[in-house]
């Protein structure tokens, strides 16, 4: 990584004033700000000497962020407040309420947008007592609330420069711990939603197996729902060589929020071939919310010849997953036919908790035999 030095000190720059009111009539290279102490500049030199240099002068909270290409035209990574602010496109963001959420969403979920999917991504830096404190990333479209901090937005990042120190976050930390608001959890995700093969790259080597397997797993999820064809690839991979059934199990999900096809005949793959009964059964769990015939034939494979018992039950609870349509004549079937007396009282059991006419008139005929 360069190492230069910038000359113009962050602290001493000249800050703005950005009223609420004058927040809509800012370019499309800047996201919506208002309530802050605005600065925008140029990136004079390398991106993590700057974002370094600007928090380790950062003794009072302030914020930093700057717009990258964002992965997929159609996504949005909606900011909210608990409670729904969502509805009409993305939410008011108050960066300095802890109680926000995030939602990410695409045309092939929402169906139809009201809005043009934005380009572009907000990556925002936190800091407070000279460190680092928070990463977070939104749609441009989302408008942030600084509540009333120094806010430095800088243009002309590179892509590459912002993965390549976003990965610095992404390892510096405990990423086993269970706090939202870690920043290595936050650089995962901003590197998973860049345009840029580099982010493929970094990805690639979140998944080796000497990286912890709370990384390797984090990092199979958005694979899947961000990577597209990439990260389709690298999900393959880690299908088949990932030595842990945790992190395997994962993958099974991954793949089962990726669009790309191919995708659950991965899943069927595993959920007939993986030597982990874990993974066996979660590759059958996350089938079910597919639809299809392939997908049914995997699931009733699997409870006509998975060798464990255990798997059998989960492909059963499967079947009671899928749309009724299909899923309750299933249990009919594997409740009257089935050799596995376990396997039948599985299916009866899921049968009475759907509630479905056709259930009740199988119970009846059974019992007046």
């Amino acid at each position: 990584m360069r190492a230069i030095i910038l000359s113009l000190s962050l602290t001493n720059a000249w800050a703005i004033a950005i009223p609420a009111a004058e927040a809509q009539t800012q370019t499309s290279d800047t996201p919506q700000i208002e309530n802050a102490r605005l600065e925008k500049k140029e990136l004079a030199g390398p991106l993590a000497v700057e974002v370094k240099a600007w928090a380790s002068k950062a003794e009072q909270p302030q914020w930093l962020g700057y717009a990258v290409p964002q992965m997929g035209r159609d996504r949005t990574m909606c900011c909210g407040d608990y409670g729904g602010s969502w509805g009409n496109g993305c939410g008011h963001c108050r960066l300095e309420d802890r109680e926000h959420g995030m939602n990410m969403t695409s045309k092939d979920e929402a169906g139809t947008t009201t809005l043009e999917a934005p380009r572009s991504i907000a990556v925002l830096y936190r800091a407070e007592n000279k460190h680092l404190t928070k990463i977070r990333v939104v749609s441009m479209e989302c408008s942030l609330d600084a509540g009333g901090l120094p806010f430095v937005w800088l243009s002309g990042v590179k892509p590459a420069e912002s993965v390549e120190l976003l990965e610095t976050f992404v390892h510096a930390t405990d990423f086993d711990s269970h706090d939202d608001e870690h920043t290595s959890r936050g650089a995962l995700t901003a590197i998973a939603v860049h345009s840029d093969p580099a982010a493929d790259r970094a990805l690639e080597s979140f998944t080796r197996s000497g990286e912890p397997e709370s990384l390797r797993k984090q990092t199979a999820f958005w694979l899947g729902a961000a990577r597209e064809k990439a990260g389709l690839a690298i999900l393959e991979k880690m299908a088949k060589s990932d030595p842990s059934p945790e992190v395997r199990a994962q993958v099974t999900f991954g793949l089962s929020v990726s669009y790309e096809q191919g995708a659950v005949e991965d899943m069927i793959r595993m959920a007939h071939d993986d030597q982990s009964t874990h993974v066996r059964g979660q590759a059958l769990f996350w089938l079910a919310h597919k639809a299809g015939q392939k997908v049914v034939g995997a699931i009733t494979g699997a409870i006509d010849n998975d060798p464990d018992t255990d798997v059998k039950k989960k492909a059963v609870f499967a079947l009671s997953q899928l749309p009724k349509d299909e899923g309750v004549p299933k249990l009919i079937e594997v409740a009257q036919t089935n050799h596995n007396r376990e396997v039948r009282k599985q299916a009866m059991f899921w049968l009475g908790e759907s509630h479905d006419p056709r259930a009740l008139a199988f119970f009846e005929k059974i019992l007046t035999q």
